[in-house]
């Protein structure tokens, strides 16, 4: 049975969503952080989605270009 990739594309044309961890992962940053930053209004836009907080791809993309 195959393994489903951390950053497999998403079905049609839906954008891809990370998780907290996924993007403390690709940021290396502490996952508290990323809390902190969106307290503080700082840091890449999250949504949430239920009760869990999920980042569009493309908002972290935007954020990063931001940076530098």
């Amino acid at each position: 049975m195959n393994e489903p990739r951390p950053f497999a594309e998403p079905p049609s044309r839906l954008e891809r969503l990370l998780t907290v961890q996924q993007l403390s992962d690709y940021l290396g940053v502490p996952v508290k952080t990323l809390y902190e930053w969106r307290t503080q209004k700082v840091g890449p836009r999250a949504v949430k989605v239920g009760r869990a907080l999920r980042y569009p791809e493309s908002r972290v993309i935007d954020w990063l270009e931001e940076q530098s």
